[in-house]
């Protein structure tokens, strides 16, 4: 159950405020707040559910050290590229 909280923390709080939540905003105003809703959480349920899936599969071929500097040079070479306007 512990788990369960920090997952729904980390998302919550990677999702608040970003461009997403903005859209879900705007499709509320227009559809209405229950199928916005709806939508919201299904496609963010979906895409985290791929990712999970990914991770499971990568986790059982490469050590967790090794996945974790990999993901420190991703973040970092798309936070270069955003600050270079090159994406």
């Amino acid at each position: 159950m512990r788990e369960i909280l920090q997952i729904f923390i980390a998302i919550f709080l990677a999702e608040l405020g970003d461009k997403t939540q903005l859209a879900t905003i705007a499709f509320a105003s227009k559809y209405g707040w229950f199928k916005a809703f709806v939508g919201a959480i299904l496609g963010l349920a979906v895409v985290n559910l791929i990712g999970a899936l990914i991770g499971e599969k990568i986790k059982d071929t490469l050590p967790v050290d090794v996945i974790h500097k990999l993901a420190g040079i991703l973040f970092i070479t798309f936070g270069v590229l955003m600050l270079l306007g090159k994406l």
